[in-house]
C-alpha cells in the first residue's frame, strides 16, 4: 500500500485534481448558459463574449504565469492561482448582468491562466523524463473527466441550488484543492519529508539553483511552431467545451438534463484519448529513442482522426450518429495533449514552464476566437452546423504544421 501513496505518486494525484477541479470551474457556464442566457436575455453572440472572457486574461498570463512559475516556484505560484480562480467561481453566483459576467469570467481567466504552465514546471522535477507524455496524458484526462462530468453536476446543482448556488458550491471545493496543496507540496523533491532516495534516484536533478533569466526571444522562435499547431487544437477544444451542451440542445430540441447527458458522452471519449496519447507517445519513445517520431507521430494521427471522425455530420443529422460521430473527433483530437505538453519538456527542460505557457498562448488565443466566431455564425446563419464544418479546416491546419515542431533539437540558448 506504501508504494501507491509515495510523494511522487501524491503530487501527481493533486495535479490530476487540479485539472479536474479548474476544467470544471472553466466550462460550467457551458451547462447553464441557457438559464444565464435566459435570466439575463443574452444573445448567442454576447454568450459567445462571455464563454471568450476567460480567455483574454488567460491568454496573457500563458507567458507571464509560466516565468513566475519558473521565477517563483509552482507551490506558491499555484497557491496564488488558486485562491483567485475559487473566488472567481463563487462570485459568477452573484452576476447580475452581462457587465459582471464577464468580469468574473475575466477574474477566473486571471486565476486560472498560469495554472497549467506552472503544473508543467512542477512535473518537469516531480516526473522521471521517460514518463512525462504518460504524465502530461494522465493529468489532462482528468481535465476531460472534469468536462465529461460538468454537465451533469452542474445540471444536479442547478437543479437542487439554482444555476447561482451550483457556482458558489464549486468554488468552495476549489478552495479546498488550495489549502492541501500549499500544505504538501515543495517545489524541489529532495525538500519533501516524505520523498524516499529510491524515488529521488529516478527523477532528474536541478542542474543549478538559480532562477533562470529566460531568453525571450530566442525562446519565443523555437517554440512558434508548437504554438501555431496548439492553436489549431485549441479551436477544437474551445468549440466543443462552450458550445455542446447548447448544440444538442437547440438542435435536437432537448431539456438540460438530457443535452448534459449527450455532451457527458462526448467529453467522456476525451478522457481515453487524453490517456491513450501520452502513453502511445512514451511507447513509441522508449522502442525508437526518436522522440520526433514519437511525438509527431501520435499528434498527426490525432488531427487526421479528427477530421475523419467528423466528415460524415456533413451529410448525416441523426442524434446518435451525430453524437458518435463527435465522439470520435474529441478523443482523437485528444491524442494530442499528452505529445504536445511533453515538448515543451523536451525542447526546454530549464525552462519548462516558459515554455509550455508560450504553446498554451495557442489555445488561449483559440479560446477567444473560437467560441466568438461560433455564437456569430449561429446567430447569423441559424446553423449550428456550419462551427463544426470550419473547424474541420482547423484539424486540416493543425496536421500539416505539427510537421515543422523540432522536439528532437534541444534549444541552444544564445551566448
Amino acid at each position: 500500500m506504501r508504494r501507491y501513496f509515495k510523494a511522487t505518486n501524491v503530487v501527481l494525484a493533486l495535479l490530476c485534481a487540479m485539472y479536474f477541479i479548474t476544467y470544471i470551474d472553466r466550462v460550467n457556464v457551458s451547462t447553464a448558459a441557457s438559464a444565464i442566457q435566459k435570466e439575463l436575455e443574452l444573445s448567442n453572440t454576447q454568450l459567445g463574449l462571455i464563454f471568450s472572457a476567460f480567455a483574454y486574461p488567460y491568454l496573457v498570463f500563458q507567458v507571464i504565469g509560466g516565468w513566475v512559475g519558473d521565477r517563483f516556484g509552482p507551490r506558491i505560484t499555484l497557491f496564488t492561482c488558486g485562491v483567485v480562480w475559487a473566488l472567481a467561481t463563487a462570485l459568477t453566483g452573484l452576476a447580475g448582468g452581462m457587465v459582471s459576467l464577464f468580469l468574473v469570467r475575466i477574474l477566473l481567466g486571471l486565476g486560472e491562466g498560469a495554472t497549467f504552465p506552472t503544473a508543467t514546471r512542477a512535473m518537469q522535477y516531480w516526473t522521471p523524463a521517460a514518463s512525462r507524455g504518460f504524465a502530461q496524458g494522465l493529468t489532462h484526462a482528468f481535465s476531460r473527466v472534469g468536462n465529461s462530468a460538468t454537465p451533469l453536476l452542474v445540471a444536479s446543482l442547478m437543479a437542487a441550488f439554482t444555476w447561482r448556488g451550483s457556482f458558489v458550491i464549486l468554488g468552495a471545493v476549489s478552495l479546498i484543492w488550495v489549502m492541501v496543496w500549499v500544505w504538501y507540496f515543495r517545489d524541489e523533491p529532495k525538500d519533501h519529508p516524505s520523498i524516499t532516495a529510491e524515488e529521488l534516484a529516478t527523477l532528474p536533478t536541478p542542474k543549478n539553483a538559480t532562477r533562470p533569466v529566460v531568453p525571450w526571444g530566442a525562446l519565443i522562435a523555437r517554440m512558434w511552431p508548437v504554438t501555431f499547431t496548439y492553436f489549431c487544437y485549441g479551436w477544437c477544444l474551445w468549440l466543443y467545451l462552450n458550445w455542446l451542451p447548447l448544440f444538442f440542445k437547440s438542435t435536437f430540441s432537448l431539456n438540460i438534463r438530457d443535452s448534459a447527458i449527450f455532451s457527458s458522452g462526448v467529453f467522456f471519449a476525451g478522457v481515453i484519448g487524453d490517456t491513450l496519447g501520452g502513453v502511445l507517445s512514451d511507447r513509441i519513445y522508449k522502442m525508437s529513442g526518436d522522440v520526433r517520431l514519437a511525438r509527431l507521430s501520435v499528434t498527426v494521427f490525432g488531427f487526421v482522426g479528427a477530421l475523419a471522425s467528423l466528415l460524415p455530420i456533413i451529410w448525416i443529422h441523426d442524434i446518435n450518429v451525430v453524437a458518435l460521430c463527435l465522439s470520435g473527433g474529441f478523443l482523437c483530437a485528444e491524442l494530442v495533449i499528452g505529445p504536445m505538453w511533453a515538448i515543451p519538456m523536451d525542447v526546454a527542460p530549464k525552462y519548462s514552464g516558459t515554455a509550455s505557457g508560450l504553446m498554451n498562448t495557442g489555445s488561449a488565443f483559440a479560446a477567444i476566437a473560437s467560441p466568438l466566431a461560433a455564437g456569430y455564425v449561429i446567430d447569423l446563419t441559424k446553423n449550428w452546423y456550419l462551427p463544426f464544418y470550419m473547424l474541420m479546416g482547423f484539424l486540416a491546419l493543425g496536421a500539416v504544421s505539427a510537421f515543422f515542431m523540432h522536439p528532437e533539437r534541444p534549444f541552444a540558448e544564445p551566448s
